[in-house]
């Protein structure tokens, strides 16, 4: 019998957006397409489940291009890469697939035009993740990293005048702004870029976390540890009134003790997420007296990218498949789709 005084909010939008849905189903009709092994650059996304449920179909992860046989088939991952390691694959004669997410592709451009301009740009986001390795290698002269609101008081610029600044995707919103207000404080001249950089899906998946917080006594989040955007889910989570909060990668890592005196559990993922691990946790719930779910819908999403441009020609050119039918049925995909 189902307990009446618990229950889970459910937050909507959760789990893939737009950029990772494109990635994976670029790998995935890679692989179909031309036959393993086809080697990704890096992790395609942040996801453990993605990463090994591809490995096993026969995708190949590398740390480095060179990594990659002479002449093979290469995805450069979500995440972006610096115009070096374009350089690096043309010297190995490979074959390359972009699935840069064309949000990021957005901010690289925009660290080009300022780099063209002779700006000083400030790229907000933390050192060492992939996707800030890929926009700074865009214009290295120019771009200096500040990781968070506690480094600003670091940042160093040749004219306080010529100063812009640019976010990685995936980054806290309300850490970013606090960032943006102290680098404000010291260069008063500073520049918005022109539109926007932290992506849509990550802004609404903090939206729907923020609404939910105050009302949960536990934020489980769904998402692997190197997702920068899962991470902060359950940072906005705990800063916003949640009673505690978790990331997991899988159900199982639940630990029940968590459940103790727990009414309202808050569930939600990171943009890299399956569904299929979200109802695993829904399950392992239910299981315990949580069955009655509520949806918090904090935001419509409807966001589609088309496929990289060199697997739209081949599957033309190959298999006569329609690019545009795969993408909008998901019943064109493979029956072992992660979708």
């Amino acid at each position: 019998m189902t307990d009446s005084t618990k229950r889970v909010l459910l937050a909507a939008p959760r789990g893939y957006c737009a950029g990772v849905d494109r990635a994976v189903v670029t790998v995935e009709k890679a692989l179909e397409l031309y036959g393993p092994p086809v080697y990704v650059r890096k992790e395609i996304v942040h996801n453990k489940h993605v990463v090994t449920t591809l490995q096993k179909r026969g995708a190949v992860f590398v740390d480095e291009t060179d990594e990659v046989p002479e002449g093979a088939t290469v995805i450069f991952s979500a995440h972006g890469v610096a115009p070096i390691v374009h350089e690096e694959a043309r010297a190995l004669s490979l074959k390359t697939i972009d699935a840069t997410c064309p949000l990021v592709t957005k901010v690289h451009r925009e660290a080009v035009r300022f780099a063209n301009d002779d700006y000083d740009i400030l790229l907000i986001g933390h050192e060492g993740h992939e996707e800030v390795v890929g926009t700074s290698g865009e214009a290295p002269e120019h771009i200096t990293l500040v990781d968070g609101p506690d480094d600003v008081a670091n940042v160093q610029v040749r004219d306080p005048e010529k100063v812009v600044w640019l976010s990685q995707t995936t980054l806290s919103v309300d850490e970013t702004m606090e960032t943006v207000r102290r680098l404000r404080e010291r260069f008063p001249a500073l520049q918005d870029p022109p539109s926007d950089d932290i992506c849509y899906a990550t802004q609404n998946r903090q939206l729907a976390v923020k609404q939910m917080a105050a009302d949960t006594d536990l934020m489980i989040v769904v998402g692997s540890r190197n997702s920068s955007n899962s991470v902060r889910l359950v940072e906005v989570a705990l800063e916003h009134g949640a009673g505690a909060g978790h990331l997991v990668d899988y159900a199982d890592e639940i630990d029940p003790a968590w459940l103790d005196g727990v009414s309202t559990v808050g569930v939600t993922s990171g943009a890299s997420v399956p569904e299929v691990l979200v109802r695993d946790v829904l399950t392992f719930l239910a299981e315990r007296g949580y069955a009655d779910v509520e949806t918090v819908v904090s935001a419509e999403e409807s966001l589609l990218f088309a496929l990289p441009n060199e697997l739209r020609r081949d599957m033309k050119k190959l298999s006569g498949q329609d690019p545009e039918k795969v993408r909008h049925d998901p019943s064109a995909l493979d029956a072992g789709s992660l979708h």
